[in-house]
C-alpha cells in the first residue's frame, strides 16, 4: 500500500504536514502518477474517485473543459497507461478500456448507429457477435445485414449492401473461427467512399502481427481478454480511433458533429478533433451504462503487454508446425488456414501477414460429428474451454459451442460445419503439441 498526496488540508496532530492523503494500491513499492510513464511500476490505483483540487477544477473536469480523474467508471490513471500503451501500439490518437471485448463491440456499435439505423457485417466472425448482431441489435431497431467474404468479389458484395442509414461496416481481421481473410485496404477505400467507417476487430491479429489503422480502418476493437493478456486470467477490451475519420463531412453523424446537448454544447469532432469516438463513448456511453474495467485488471492485462511480440512469435511458429502436421494427417478432410498455398485468402496471407497469421484455425476431422467430438474429450495437453490465445493450447468444436446459437443457414455461411474443430496453439514445446494431437486422432 502506499499514499497519494491530493491537496493540502488543515494541520492537525495527527497530521502535522497539514496533507491529505488517498490509498492506493503500488506495485513494487513505486508510484507513476502520470500514465504517459514508461515506468514498469505503475501503480495499481485502487479507488473509486478522486479529490478536486476546488470547486472550480470539479466543475470543469465535469464539464468536459479540463482533463483529469472524476470517477473510476470514467477514467483511472492505472487503466488510461494501459489505453495509451494499447493506442500507441495499433498506432492510434486514442483508446477506451472497457470490461470486456463483447463490451467493446457493443458500445462501438452504439456510438455509431440508433434505432432505425443500419450496420454491415462480414458473417465469418465470432458466433456471439452475429448473435448481437443479427438479435439483440434488432430489439434496439438497428438491423444488420451480413456479407460472406468468401464469395466472389467480396468487396462489391459489401458495397451492394449499404443502405443511405448504413453507419458502420465491421469485419474481423482474422476471421473466427476459419481464419478466414479479408482485403482491408480495398474495404476502407469502399467504405470512405461512402462517408461510413471501418470497424476492425484485431484480437486475433494483435498489433504485432498486425495494424489495421495504417491500411485505412477508422476504429480498431480489441478484445484484451486474449492475446494482449495472454493468460486467461482477466477480462478486458479495448477500442482505438485512429483520429482521421471526417465526421462532419460524412452528414451521417450529427452525435459526433453536431452540439451535444448533455455537456451545454459540446461538439465532440470539433472539440476534441483528436480523439472524438473514444471521448464521446466515456463521456456518454461508458457514464450511462458503466461496463467500465477495473484497475486490477487494466494493470493484469498490462502484464501481458510485456510479453505480446515474444509470446505471438512462439505462438505463429507452433502454429505453422500443426498445420503442416494436421495437413498431412489421414484423419483429416481439411485444414483452413491461409497459410496454405491452396487456401483462397493465401494471397493476402502473403500480403499481410509476413509474420504469420496468427495461431487460431479450424480443420475439419473425419467421422463428422461424433468425430469432433471425440477427438476434442481425447486431448490431454489441450484445454476444452471457451477462450483463445492463451499461452496454453485450446480446443473447442465450434457447432455445438461458441456458434450454436447460430441457424444451419448461418452456420453454413460462416463454414462451419459438424466436423469442425477450432484450436488456439499455444507457447508448449511444439513436440508435446504434436503428441497430444496425433493421440487423440487416433481414436477418431
Amino acid at each position: 500500500m502506499g499514499f497519494r498526496e491530493d491537496r493540502n488540508v488543515p494541520e492537525s496532530p495527527l497530521n502535522p504536514a497539514g496533507q491529505r492523503f488517498e490509498t492506493v494500491m503500488l506495485h513494487a513499492g513505486q508510484e507513476s502518477p502520470d500514465p504517459a510513464s514508461d515506468a514498469r511500476a505503475t501503480p495499481i490505483y485502487l479507488t473509486t474517485s478522486y479529490v478536486f483540487r476546488d470547486c472550480d477544477d470539479a466543475a470543469d473536469r465535469f464539464a468536459l473543459r479540463k482533463e483529469g480523474n472524476i470517477y473510476s467508471r470514467l477514467t483511472n490513471t492505472t487503466t488510461e497507461a494501459f489505453e495509451r500503451r494499447v493506442a500507441a501500439l495499433e498506432g492510434g490518437t486514442a483508446a477506451l478500456a472497457v470490461a470486456s471485448g463483447a463490451a467493446a463491440i457493443t458500445y462501438t456499435v452504439n456510438n455509431l448507429a440508433f434505432s432505425g439505423d443500419h450496420i454491415v457485417s462480414s458473417i465469418t466472425i465470432y458466433g456471439g457477435t452475429i448473435n448481437y448482431f443479427d438479435h439483440t441489435l434488432k430489439s434496439y431497431g438497428v438491423d444488420c445485414t451480413f456479407v460472406d467474404p468468401t464469395q466472389p468479389d467480396p468487396i462489391g458484395n459489401f458495397e451492394r449492401a449499404i443502405r443511405g442509414n448504413t453507419k458502420a461496416v465491421f469485419v474481423e481481421t482474422i476471421g473466427n473461427p476459419n481464419a478466414n481473410l479479408i482485403d482491408i485496404d480495398a474495404l476502407a477505400d469502399m467504405c470512405h467512399r461512402h462517408g461510413i467507417p471501418l470497424v476492425v476487430d484485431n484480437t486475433f491479429a494483435t498489433p504485432y502481427l498486425f495494424r489495421p489503422l495504417e491500411h485505412g480502418a477508422d476504429i480498431v476493437i480489441e478484445s484484451a481478454t486474449k492475446f494482449i493478456g495472454g493468460h486467461g486470467l482477466v477480462l478486458g477490451g479495448v477500442i482505438v480511433e485512429n483520429g482521421r475519420f471526417d465526421w462532419a463531412g460524412s452528414g451521417r453523424f450529427p452525435q459526433l458533429s453536431e452540439p451535444d446537448p448533455s455537456y451545454h454544447g459540446v461538439c465532440f469532432s470539433r472539440d476534441m478533433p483528436d480523439a472524438p469516438f473514444c471521448n464521446r463513448i466515456r463521456a456518454i456511453i461508458l457514464r450511462d451504462m458503466g461496463a467500465c474495467i477495473s484497475p486490477v485488471n487494466s494493470f493484469a492485462l498490462m502484464q501481458g503487454l510485456e510479453t505480446l511480440s515474444l509470446r505471438v512469435e512462439r505462438h505463429v511458429y507452433n502454429t505453422q508446425r500443426v498445420v503442416e502436421f494436421l495437413s498431412e494427417h489421414p484423419k483429416v478432410e481439411r485444414v483452413n488456414h491461409p497459410m496454405l498455398k491452396d487456401h483462397p485468402d493465401h494471397a493476402l496471407y502473403e500480403r499481410y501477414f509476413p509474420n504469420g497469421a496468427g495461431s487460431i484455425f479450424t480443420f475439419e476431422t473425419k467421422g463428422g460429428r461424433e468425430g469432433a467430438k471425440r477427438f476434442a474429450d481425447s486431448l490431454r495437453l489441450f484445454s476444452l474451454l471457451a477462450n483463445v490465445a492463451d499461452m496454453k493450447s485450446l480446443v473447442i468444436p465450434p457447432a455445438i459451442t461458441t456458434h450454436s446459437q447460430l441457424s444451419d443457414e448461418q452456420l453454413e455461411e460462416a463454414g462451419i460445419r459438424p466436423s469442425t474443430i477450432r484450436l488456439s496453439i499455444g507457447c508448449e514445446h511444439i513436440d508435446d503439441i504434436i503428441a497430444d494431437l496425433s493421440q487423440a486422432l487416433d481414436r477418431v
